[in-house]
């Protein structure tokens, strides 16, 4: 599906470095200090005992309860196998990695909440995670003040570009990173599947009204503005909501020919389930949580050919990598029917771990600016499960994806599938 090729390579993927980085803001070296080497004990003396050395502590943050959890656990269970290999394998600097989990319940106001806990009172060396653009929106501030470098791997609605600027417009020192799929990479292949291949010119949208729907909204419309065409009909819908109908027959009367949704798991699965109840199964295209367990056994066969862009398809694993993380994944979590809950999420979780550890090994430091440096300008590839991250970020650019390393997927048989093998 992608169009990077994939290599497999040993499981750490980077060299162990200790050296100083440009790239971003290059960190200053901080001053040696030289200590007196103690007077040689006494032969008689015990040999003290051996003290380990402090784990490296790294945030994990997601909706581990709710509609939105099948996105976090996915997420946070990748982020898990990845530092368990690490840890299988030496760990980072000679320490373990120590991973320090915490719901957000896909709130707003707790996803503040739980950043600033693990910035202030747990001192972790860095953040990954974030899976709803509203709670990351509302996050992110912490950890660019505290200086602590953040990998966002699943919101797709936030883009990280954009904090090289604060509130003001004035620069400022950016340490968020992206390594999903931006609405503005999956709103191009949405409308692009649906109107430039299969020509569809009268769309309806429904989307929820969080940061993630409206922005993804936008993001839609401005796509179908670039080829002069605006949506037969906009309509919107709360989280939790029931019952779409109302808005699939004002979309229906419209003359709506297709059907762009941008939400997650359970609402999707309303929409589509309406779809059926009014006897209008028009073709469905939405953001990546179209392949959500919850969309996907909710909306049983309504949901069946409804498409998504993918950044990885769990079936259709091909290289070494992917073959061995799908392998291991199923053996450590165990899901039902052998099925990854939202295999995207699992998969970028994992990658985001080991771009972490790496970017962590050639700054040869904890040290936050030193750390976002490496990133900035990481020496060694890694062949991950999503794709192969060369240099994947920059001084002016943290986001990894491009529009060339995802793919569309569509449920079929109750799984995700390539749409366009």
């Amino acid at each position: 599906m992608m169009k990077r090729s994939l290599q497999l390579v040993p499981a750490l993927g980077f060299a162990i470095a200790a050296m100083t980085f440009g790239g971003c803001n290059k960190a200053e070296d901080k001053p040696k200090t030289v200590e007196a080497k103690p007077a040689t004990p006494a032969a008689s003396a015990p040999a003290p005992a051996p003290v380990a050395a402090e784990p490296i502590k790294i945030g994990v943050i997601g909706p581990y309860t709710g509609g939105s959890s099948p996105m976090g656990l996915s997420m946070r269970d990748g982020v898990r196998l990845a530092a368990k290999e690490i840890n299988a394998n030496g760990g980072v600097l000679g320490k373990k990695i120590e991973l320090i989990e915490r719901d957000d319940q896909a709130t707003n106001e707790r996803g503040a909440q739980v950043t600033q806990e693990l910035i202030a009172s747990q001192k972790v060396s860095a953040i990954l995670g974030f899976i709803n653009t509203g709670v990351a929106k509302a996050s992110v501030r912490y950890p660019v003040e505290g200086k602590i470098p953040t990998i966002i791997n699943v919101a797709t609605g936030i883009i990280v570009n954009e904090y090289f600027k604060d509130a003001e417009g004035k620069p400022q020192e950016n340490y968020l990173f992206s390594m999903s799929a931006n609405d503005t990479i999956q709103s191009d292949l949405i409308v692009s599947e649906f109107v430039d291949k299969k020509g569809y010119k009268k769309i309806a949208i429904l989307a929820d009204d969080t940061n993630y729907g409206q922005s993804g909204r936008e993001f839609v419309e401005n796509e179908l503005k670039k080829r002069d065409i605006t949506a037969v009909y906009v309509g919107k819908f709360k989280i939790k909501d029931t019952d779409m109908t109302p808005q699939l027959q004002e979309a229906k009367a419209a003359g709506a020919e297709a059907l762009i949704v941008f939400g997650i798991g359970p609402e999707n699965a309303q929409i589509a389930n309406g779809r059926a109840k009014l006897g209008w199964m028009v073709p469905m295209i939405g953001s990546w949580t179209m392949s959500m367990s919850n969309f996907i056994d909710n909306a049983t066969v309504n949901g069946e050919g409804v498409m998504m862009p993918q950044s990885f398809i769990q079936d259709s694993a091909k290289t070494d990598r992917q073959k061995k993380f799908v392998a291991e994944y199923l053996k450590e979590f165990k899901p039902q029917d052998d099925r990854i809950p939202v295999a995207v999420a699992a998969a970028q979780g994992y990658d985001s771990m080991y771009v972490m550890a790496g970017a962590i090994k050639e700054a040869g430091s904890t040290d936050g600016t030193k750390v976002r440096d490496a990133l900035c300008d990481l020496k060694n590839p890694y062949s991950g499960v999503v794709m192969t991250y060369n240099k994947p970020f920059s001084a002016t650019n943290h986001i990894a994806l491009r529009k060339a390393d995802v793919g569309l997927g569509m449920v079929k048989a109750g799984r995700v599938a390539p749409a366009n093998p």
